[in-house]
């Protein structure tokens, strides 16, 4: 592998996992909502201008424009915030991280039923087993005396249940080769428009768009539109053109560690015995699920 490709690759796995770390750094001083949405605001502010710049911003009509905007509302807005509102309970970054791994283990094993795609035994087996490694890690820290506690660690689930629909919907129009799909820079356009309407409604009626702009709440809202919105998607799109997408894809398995690393760096958060074993039992999961055969060499 070439070293350029390396440095795509590290670039891409500490940004996009670094927007757990700033979204905990912003909520402090704003809601989930408004996080969100002036972060989509301002995304879907800059997609416009570069569009209009290249002459680029048009109506693809509507049903390729309503296809990409469900699929950024879910891929997106139902992602993010249930991200959030996690970390607003105080879910730990890391295992927020774990628990949405769960997606493309659950995209890799549902996809037969969309796609037609083949789903074998290995690839259950792994979804099993990666479902099984994350209520090993969640069991150990949920106080179940706490109803609170207890609902925020299952608000995660819906992450992985809209990004996997969003994933599903994304396949079927790759594999139809459909004309709703879009060019990278008017596919974000598209789904961040999407996302900032939706997330506008509960950020002006739950929250009245409240935030402190501190210097500590601008960095963050900086550092998670230019580097994680804009910078970690773009290095996502380059790696796709140098590594097929199911590498690409192995990727965001690198996420649950790295983030526990990046929080534990940041914030003090505690890893445990109990997190290693699951994040153990997660990969193992991984391997059946996308099919890596593990060979055993003699002395």
């Amino acid at each position: 592998m070439k070293k350029s490709t390396i440095l795509l690759i590290v670039g891409f796995v500490l940004l996009w996992n670094s927007g757990f770390i700033g979204a905990e750094y912003g909520l402090p001083y704003t809601g989930p909502f408004t996080l969100i949405f002036l972060r989509y605001l301002a995304v879907t502010v800059l997609m416009v201008l570069y569009l209009v710049i290249r002459n680029r911003l048009k109506w693809m009509g509507f049903r390729a424009a309503s296809l990409n905007m469900l699929i950024g509302f879910l891929a997106h807005g139902v992602w993010l915030t249930c991200v959030l509102l996690a970390l607003d309970q105080e879910v730990p970054a890391g295992i927020v991280a774990l628990i949405v791994a769960l997606q493309p283990l659950a995209t890799g094993a549902l996809s037969g039923y969309v796609t037609n795609e083949k789903t074998d035994k290995n690839q259950w087996w792994g979804l099993i087993l990666g479902f099984i490694g994350v209520v090993l890690t969640v069991a150990f820290r949920i106080d179940f005396s706490n109803p609170g506690s207890i609902f925020g660690y299952l608000i995660p689930l819906g992450s992985v249940i809209g990004i996997t629909i969003a994933t599903l919907i994304q396949r079927k129009m790759e594999i139809n080769d459909k004309k709703e799909k879009l060019p990278l820079d008017q596919t974000l356009f598209y789904q961040s428009f999407a996302t900032m309407l939706a997330l506008a409604i509960p950020a002006i009626l739950v929250e009245d768009l409240a935030a402190e702009w501190v210097p500590e709440f601008s960095l963050a809202m900086v550092w998670l539109i230019l580097a994680v919105s804009l910078g970690a998607y773009i290095l996502m799109w380059r790696l796709i053109e140098r590594l097929d997408a199911t590498r690409v894809a192995s990727l965001f398995y690198l996420g649950p560690p790295v983030t526990m690393l990046m929080a534990w760096l940041a914030f003090g958060d505690t890893i445990r015995l109990t997190d290693i074993a699951g994040l153990a039992v997660v990969f193992l999961g991984v391997i059946l699920t996308s099919g890596v055969k593990l060979k055993t060499t003699g002395s």
